[in-house]
């Protein structure tokens, strides 16, 4: 790995997340290396390996100056994967001598009764939020002890393009593309927080190039919450389509458990839309200086790549016919 004075920015993880974060800080004209786990595209700038061997993290990360922790295995995979991986993360910025920013989600907080704040009750109510809890822990406890420096970004559910594991997945836009309803869980008509991902690959790379975050749990912006229902008619809207949805009862959950296990591991996650689940972003807002995306500007966006993706024509402009 060649020398250079200039900063390196070492992202872990290249899913829904990462990728963001790597472009966001090569248009700035940063150093960034990616590390993944696949091989498939390996070059100078981007190395393969198993974050969990703790010889591989070291290297991995060496030279940096800061380490994003982009890293999520799948649901049936946390309980052997989602600590070693944060280990390694931490293994690797120690050795390194860089900061770490860890994205995170909101289970430690459990079932709301109240918009989350950072300092909210960390009681969670699901084995995943548990973990979470542990895994917030680990990584504030390096922070504490002068291991390294440790920022924690929390986003609630993705909303955004090309998404895998989100409400607002390929599935859900062949459905309604073909006239049928958008499938969701619990109750569509609840407020629901659903934080734009080009917002939180930017709050990443905020937290990363600022020396004010470190030590701290921060929500990123999220615009206030609304109802997964009038979420997805925006959507329809934009994409020239009457769109509804149509909720995934528990019981055929459980059913499609006994086949699947991302489905087996979702059961535990649906409370999250069988009550308000809000969250107030004001602490970053404060700190930072920026707001979350507006919804119509998100809903926009979205809607332009999905017209591209599934090869629907364009919107006309505003004043053609």
């Amino acid at each position: 790995m060649q020398a250079t004075s200039a900063p390196l920015h070492v992202v872990l993880g290249a899913g829904q997340i990462g990728g963001r974060v790597v472009e966001l800080l090569r248009a700035r004209g940063l150093r960034v290396r990616q590390v993944r786990r696949s091989a498939v595209g390996v070059g100078p700038e981007l190395v393969a390996g198993d974050i969990r061997d703790l010889d591989f993290a070291r290297r991995a990360t060496e030279g940096a100056a800061v380490v994003y922790d982009c890293m999520n295995p799948a649901y049936h995979r946390w309980p052997q994967e989602l600590l070693p991986m944060a280990r390694g993360a931490l293994h690797g910025a120690r050795h390194a001598g860089a900061r770490l920013v860890a994205l995170d989600c909101l289970y430690m907080y459990g079932r709301p009764n109240a918009p989350m704040r950072e300092d909210s009750p960390l009681t969670p109510c699901s084995k995943k939020g548990e973990l979470r809890l542990q895994l917030a822990e680990l990584r504030l406890a390096a922070d504490r002890r002068g291991d390294v420096p440790v920022a924690i970004a929390r986003a609630s559910d993705f909303f955004g393009a090309d998404l895998a594991y989100a409400v607002w997945s390929d599935r859900f836009f062949r459905r309604i593309l073909a006239g049928r309803e958008g499938q969701v869980f619990g109750d569509p008509d609840l407020p629901h927080a659903y934080t734009d991902v080009e917002d939180v690959a930017r709050a990443l790379v905020t937290l990363g190039t600022s020396d004010r975050g470190f030590g701290q749990v921060w929500h990123i912006p999220t615009p206030p919450a609304e109802s997964t229902r009038s979420l997805a008619r925006r959507l329809g809207r934009a994409l020239g389509r009457d769109v509804d949805v149509t909720v995934v009862p528990r019981w055929l959950v459980r059913t499609l458990g006994l086949v699947s296990p991302m489905m087996r591991e979702m059961v535990e996650m649906i409370y999250q839309w069988e009550v308000p689940f809000e969250l107030d972003d004001s602490k970053f807002r404060a700190a930072f200086g920026w707001s979350a995306t507006p919804v119509e500007a998100s809903v926009a966006r979205v809607g332009a790549w999905a017209r591209e993706r599934y090869g629907l024509a364009p919107r006309p402009a505003a004043g053609r016919s």
